[in-house]
Parts: C-alpha cells; structure tokens; sequence
C-alpha cells in the first residue's frame, strides 16, 4: 500500500477516451490509492497533457502515468511521448488489449514504457494493484529526474546494427534508435568522437560509448548478468528458452540453487514469436515476448540466477560434480545440469544470401526489423508454425506476404488454426514446392531469384526483405564425445538409450538412465534438443518441469 506521509501532493494520472473504462480505471486507483494519492481522470491525449501541465505550474509530482493504446487523434504511445517532456520520472504504463501487445512490445523502446497492462485488469488485486505498488515503490525510491536509457546509432541496412537492436530488444533493454543520417545520429557520433564508418555505436545509460561492441561487453554494459556469484550450484541450466525456462522456475522454486546459462537472449525461437495462439491458457494468443518476459521474471522471483551472452563448449564429469565450461575459459559447477539448449533454423545455401543476412535478410522474426516492412513486399521461407506466425504479423503492414514452402502443402507442418488464418489473409499468398535459388543486392536484399522444384523454372522478383523459418539445427556440437546423440546431432536420453534393455557404454549405476536423463548420470535433457521431442512451447515447458522432479530424485539418491 502506498504511503500517505509523503505523498500528499502526488498524482496518479489516467487517460481513456472510453468514458466508462475511464470512470473504472479510476474507480480501482481510488479505492486502492485513494488515501495517499490524488487520482486524476482525463478522456483524451490533449486533455491529458493539459492536466500534466497544470499540475507542473502547481508543483505538483506525478508518479503513474497509464494511458490507453487506442484513442483518436493522439494514441497512448504518442501521448506518452509527450507527457516525458512534461513528467519524465513518472512512472509509464500502457493499457492494451491482446492485439495490441506488440504495439506496447515496441513502446518500450519509444518511451521507456516501465509496463503495460492487458484489458480486462480484473481482477484488480491480482492484475492491476501488484504493477502498481512495484511502481510507486520504485518512483519512491527514485529521485523523479529522467531515466536514463540506453542509445543506438547505426544504419537500416547494417547487421551488425540489427543484430544489435535484437538483442536489446530481446533481453528487455530499453533503448532509443538513432539513424546514422539524421541529425540526432550525427550529433551523437561526433560527441563521441566518431565519423559512422564503424556501426552501431551504443551510448549506455552512463554516456559511455560502446563502437561495434561485442554481446558479452553490451550485456555487463547494460545491466544484464554476466557472471556466476557463486562457484557451485545445485542446478545448471543450459539454454534459456521455454524448457530452460520452465526448469528454472521449477528449480529455483523447489529450493535448488539454480543459475540459467544463456547464450544470447531468453526465450529461443518461442521468444520471437509474434503471437502464440495454442499455448494454454491464452486463448487470445500471447507473443513469445511477452511469454518469455513473464517466465523470466518469474524465475528471478524464486532467485534463480540468470546469466546472458555465456558461450558453453564443454562439460565435464568431476566426481559428483557436473562441470560446465564457458568460452571464455571460466566454468561453473553443480551436481546436475539439465541441457535445454533448443535448437537454431539452419541457414539457407544460396548464392547471396551470407552476403546479405542483417541487410534483409533475416533468419527468425526479427521483430525489430517489421516497422521497415510497411507498405513492401515480404517473403517468408518456412512451412511451420514459426514461419505462419510471422506471416499472420508482418501481414498487418506489409503490401504483401508471399510464404515460400518447399513441400506440397502446409498441412503436414503447420497447425490447423494457422492454415486457416493465413487461408482468410487477403495480402498473404502461400507458393508451394518453392525455394530461394539467390539472392541478389548491393549493400541491402534488392532481388530474390525463385525456383520451382515440380519444373526448375525460375523467375526473379524484386524484394527488400526476407525472413527465414527453416528447419531445426540442434546446438549440441559441444557435447561430442560426452553426451550421446543421434545422427542429426539430438540428445538421446532415457528408453532411447537403452532400446534392447541394455544400459549405455559406460553406464555404472544399477538402475536404467531415468526419462529425461542422458548417458551421464544427473545430465538430464529438456525441449527441442532431445531426440524425438515434440518441438511445442508447451510440451517444452513441461518437460523442464519434469526434468526438475528427475534431478530431485538423482540428488536423493546420490
């Protein structure tokens, strides 16, 4: 509950061109907020800036600001974008509803946006009120001059700038983007010194200024954890995506010291995802973003650890101990692991495209790239779920989406649910038996040549972008030689390691490797890594939770 001592003087503001969601926003804030705070209700953006400025002329704070997404002539991010001259250390958060959650996904590199709310808020208690009191503890707690935030300069068509702006984007770090060519860019070059040949540069909150930086140097710069505390652990994670993910919070939960190694971002190929629709629960669909940002929070909560930008290359066996090693030449040690380190799409092998990849040519969603995508002409290589998700968002401002499937039909791939919204799309096309012969550009994706496998025809096309869904690379390479995997590089665990009864080579307890377990014994598997796993973000989910109930039952026996 707020505190009324110090706050007397002190709003909570609320925008909502909808009267009756207005009048209950601030029904909940008063019954909740009422005593300490004043509740200031507004119905329209103008309104809105026009009370902030008052309130300035008075003297007065403003904590919380929670503004609509959709209202006319001025929607909720554009009025926050205003409302930060005005107040920038008040506290923002956008109300949208499930459709919007991208909008507010991006809002959070536009305006610092601190959260943002779905509606319906109800229950408030469990919904809206927790948000808040995180938010007037940390508005409190500060002192109310503007956020610092993190700034990018680079260019549309530089990959290593892409590359940069995604795993910001990905890890949750608020920035600003700058173009090289416009003024601000420019002017944030030469304070640092630098003439543009060399992209991106990144200004850190503390205005120091990173030149091409490399994932781990950006990640310590930025605040994200890089490095252990501790040198044993009770469980390594490795891979942060759903299953990793689900084994942290299931771990952490339970009472084991748990640190997550990542190797780039949380989330994996879920945690791209423009909208998952058949995860249960959200039967409005949730984006992996917002899924990964809640499982991510959630894992921190019970105190798991969880470090980014952690190359692993090796495991080791010492004892009773399971050691982990980074690229780096460092290592962490723990008595179990459980390996979740999911899998990458593989690259496609056609003249131009290595040459081109971050210039348009993008493999996953590159969610940060789909602004540049309004109003052109999209192609998607891809037959999964992945690949129609990505069509399903992109077609909401592309000019058109042409899905390229080498197979004879998406059925055999694709959930049904999907087929039929892409089938409903008017600007989606779907070109069966049809591969990317080439790409062609200079300096940025310009051409694509098409090739149809039934005739070998091919046919040109004009194109600036292309995004790649295909097939599933496990990232195991590192485990050769320790763990045993099958021919296509996936880990095999449980009854695949022992099909005629045997236990594997090597094999020294009296008991069968259990379910989830791999040929060294507290080496556990979870999600699309393992050999013949189901390749869903629920079924991922589960199987870190199993595997978690496995490691408890090695520990108690060991």
């Amino acid at each position: 509950m707020a505190q009324a001592a110090d706050t007397a003087r002190t709003v909570i503001l609320t925008v909502d061109d909808d009267p009756g969601v207005s009048r209950a926003v601030a029904r909940d804030l008063r019954r909740r907020y009422g005593a300490s705070y004043r509740i200031v209700r507004a119905e329209s953006g103008q309104s809105a800036l026009e009370a902030l400025r008052e309130l300035k002329l008075r003297g007065d704070l403003v904590a919380v600001i929670l503004a609509d997404y959709r209202m006319p002539q001025m929607n909720g991010i554009e009025f926050l974008e205003q409302a930060l001259d005005v107040y920038p250390g008040a506290r923002r958060v956008l109300l949208t509803a499930y459709a919007d959650t991208n909008a507010a996904i991006d809002a959070i590199n536009v305006v610092d946006l601190d959260h943002y709310l779905l509606k319906p808020w109800d229950p408030p208690e469990e919904k809206l009120y927790p948000v808040l009191d995180d938010l007037l503890q940390a508005w409190r707690a500060s002192d109310h001059r503007p956020v610092a935030s993190t700034k990018v300069v680079g260019h549309r068509w530089s990959a290593r700038s892409s590359d940069v702006r995604e795993f910001l984007a990905r890890n949750q770090v608020p920035y600003r983007w700058y173009s090289a060519d416009e003024p601000e860019g420019r002017r944030l070059l030469a304070a640092a010194g630098q003439d543009g040949s060399r992209l991106p540069l990144v200004v850190t909150p503390d205005g120091a200024p990173l030149v091409e930086p490399e994932a781990p140097d950006l990640a310590a710069r930025v605040g994200l954890a890089t490095t252990p505390t501790a040198e044993f652990y009770d469980l390594v994670v490795v891979g942060g995506g759903p299953a990793g993910l689900g084994a942290a919070v299931y771990g952490a939960s339970e009472g084991l010291r748990t640190v997550l190694v990542e190797r780039s971002a949380t989330g994996g190929q879920a945690g791209q995802s423009s909208r998952i629709e058949n995860y249960l629960g959200f039967p409005d669909g949730v984006s992996g973003a917002q899924l990964t940002d809640r499982a991510r929070r959630q894992a921190a909560k019970f105190g798991a650890e969880i470090l980014t930008t952690r190359e692993v290359t090796g495991l080791e066996v010492n004892g009773s101990a399971r050691i982990v090693r980074f690229s780096d030449g460092s290592a962490v040690a723990a008595h179990s692991v459980i390996l979740a380190t999911g899998v990458s799409y593989r690259q496609l092998d056609a003249p131009g495209l290595t040459e081109l990849t971050g210039c348009g040519v993008f493999y996953g969603s590159a969610l940060t790239e789909a602004s540049g995508c309004q109003g052109q002409d999209v192609y998607i290589v891809g037959g999964a779920n992945s690949a129609g998700q990505a069509a399903m968002y992109l077609a909401r401002g592309a000019k058109s989406v042409t899905l390229l499937v080498r197979g004879e039909s998406l059925a055999a791939s694709m959930s049904h649910y999907l087929i039929q919204q892409i089938e409903q799309a008017p600007n989606i096309s779907v070109r069966c038996g049809t591969v990317v012969d080439a790409a062609h550009g200079t300096g940025h994706l310009e051409q694509l040549t098409l090739r149809d496998l039934a005739t070998g025809r091919t046919e040109p096309v004009d194109a600036q972008w292309l995004f790649v869904f295909v097939g599933a690379a496990p990232r195991t390479d590192w485990l050769d030689g320790t763990v045993l995997r099958d021919e296509r590089g996936f880990i095999l665990a449980g009854p695949d390691l022992t099909p005629e009864g045997r236990p594997p080579a090597g094999w020294e307890l009296d008991r069968p490797p259990y379910h989830l377990e791999t040929n060294v014994p507290g080496v556990f598997v979870a999600g699309d890594a393992r050999a013949e796993s189901a390749k869903r973000v629920a079924s991922a989910v589960g199987e870190g939770a199993m595997a978690v109930m496995l490691v408890h039952r090695y520990l108690e026996q060991s």
